[in-house]
């Protein structure tokens, strides 16, 4: 089929350690804090930051209100945190680089082939409508989510 995987990604510098960071993106419960349209994160009962591990996610936008399942697809404490939604739809995806000034956290965003068909059988004719709307939302939700999350974690 040949489709293209959408991607996006941005870093900001934060005054935090990579293992502080780290433990503060590893804690999904938290994404609310800093996310623009992730308002709230569970784990499934007794799983926790390690690769496997699934988690619900409620996101918000004006016009409506949806819910994700991810699974984790990486977890090594102080250098990556990854998940991916509905297994293998997206994958969204932290890493932490040391740097002079504290950390380099870089978020990204990869919209996979089966999101991509996923899309297309959903929404039809309208599907690259809907997938250029997601693109759109990670390339304005990153760097909002980035400085969201400078702050939270300068302010600890």
């Amino acid at each position: 089929m040949g489709v293209p995987c959408l991607s996006y990604a941005e870093s900001i510098v934060i005054a935090r350690s990579p293992g502080a960071l780290y433990d503060m993106v590893s804690d999904v419960t938290r994404m609310g804090e800093w996310s623009p349209v992730c308002r709230a994160c569970r784990w499934d009962e007794g799983a926790g930051p390690r690769v496997g591990a699934w988690f619900t996610g409620r996101n918000e936008l004006p016009e409506r209100t949806w819910e994700t399942r991810s699974k984790v697809v990486a977890a090594e404490p102080g250098r990556e945190f990854a998940f991916q939604v509905r297994g293998d739809w997206a994958r969204w995806g932290y890493t932490f680089t040391p740097v002079d000034e504290g950390t380099r956290v870089t978020e990204s965003w990869e919209f996979l082939p089966a999101g991509i068909a996923g899309f297309e059988e959903r929404y039809g004719a309208d599907a690259q409508a809907h997938i250029a709307n997601r693109a759109e939302a990670a390339r304005t939700g990153i760097p909002a989510t980035l400085a969201a999350l400078k702050q939270v974690a300068e302010s600890e």
